[in-house]
């Protein structure tokens, strides 16, 4: 469990904060910076009519990655946190995004670092504001899991009922390990238990903390579609190295009439993987569209400005309204997509682990 989560780790840092290629939710922009430090000029200019107000850019500013955290703007000043940018280029360089002309490099149309003189993308291995809320999302989990194993330590759970944070827990915890049992198996679930109860915590954490407002939340990562797919290609994997002889024998060899016998191992190989692809692009889009519909009902209040303050006080009130009303809807669809993806997963790992009667 705890290797998988850290090989995890390692793959999404490098999908987050890597080479070029990368998909990312911020990469959806065309002229707008993914990453880039917008917030690093000395002195942006405020547009001067609601008019001039670019809410595209406003609301991927906000789910995209970037090379610093913004937390906040006091009288004008953007505070934010700057975060180490890392790239290897004969050697390896470190600086913060305010010093990378100093250091030879700068940010192309999409944000990302390239090399000033070259214009080419070196390997880039920067902790940006994604990857940053990866390592504190997954390394809060941890603490919450061991400390809830910690409490089932020193008490009997048959004699004392569970107090704190392992109560918290419990409900969570015995779901998924129902859930297991009845899409596994008796045989096997607990072999793919702790492995399914991980994945459903993280994803459960990683969207609440998305819709957080304010540090260390707000971070689009379940929006991100590099996130997902990592997510999606364990569950793959975990399928398909633990598939039984009666799983491939299915996918390869099925019992069906001759003239289907041609046919159905590429429908079956095709299909299982489709699977991871489903896993991705389900949690991605809803968590995604989730961050925008709230953002876009936000950015209502400054699209009527120009209307008069009768039109824009009306508005900011049936805005606030709506946003609370989707704030509600997205914590709902934060759970329901962590429940989805593990439930998904654990019945791809009940089909690869059929056997024969």
């Amino acid at each position: 469990m705890i290797l998988t989560l850290l090989i995890s780790l390692l793959l999404m840092q490098i999908s987050v904060g890597g080479a070029g290629n990368t998909l990312s939710s911020a990469s959806l922009r065309d002229p707008v910076r993914a990453n880039a430090p917008e917030r690093v000029s000395p002195a942006p200019e405020e547009p001067t009519s609601s008019d001039e107000i670019n809410i595209g850019e406003i609301i991927f500013e906000h789910i995209g990655d970037e090379y610093e955290w913004h937390i906040t703007e006091w009288k004008g000043k953007a505070i934010a946190i700057p975060l180490p940018c890392i790239v290897m280029e004969d050697g390896v360089h470190v600086f913060t995004a305010h010093h990378a002309a100093q250091n030879g490099y700068t940010f192309n149309e999409n944000g990302k670092l390239i090399n000033a003189t070259t214009g080419k993308r070196p390997i880039d291995l920067s902790i940006t504001k994604n990857v940053l809320a990866l390592m504190f999302s997954t390394f809060l989990l941890l603490f919450i899991v061991l400390w809830t194993a910690r409490w089932y330590r020193k008490h009997d759970a048959l004699e004392e009922a569970p107090s704190g944070l392992a109560a918290c827990m419990e409900p969570l915890i015995m779901m998924v390990h129902e859930m297991a049992r009845e899409n596994i198996g008796e045989r096997d679930y607990r072999k793919f238990s702790p492995y399914l109860c991980m994945a459903f915590l993280w994803i459960l954490f990683n969207n609440f903390l998305g819709i957080m407002p304010f540090f260390p939340g707000g971070a689009n990562l379940t929006g991100n579609i590099a996130i997902t797919l990592v997510l999606a290609l364990c569950t793959f994997f975990t399928v398909n190295l633990n598939g039984t002889k009666h799983y491939y024998k299915e996918i390869f060899a099925p019992d069906v009439p001759g003239f289907l016998k041609p046919i159905m191992p590429v429908i079956e190989v095709f299909s299982a993987f489709m699977k991871p692809v489903s896993l991705t692009i389900r949690l991605f889009a809803n968590m995604l569209a989730g961050h925008i519909m709230i953002l876009s009902m936000v950015c209502i209040i400054f699209i009527v400005a120009k209307y008069g303050p009768l039109m824009t006080g009306s508005m900011t009130v049936v805005s606030v309204l709506f946003g609370v009303f989707l704030d509600a809807l997205e914590c709902l669809v934060a759970f329901i997509q962590a429940y989805v993806f593990t439930m998904l997963s654990s019945i791809y790992i009940g089909l690869a682990r059929v056997h024969e009667e």
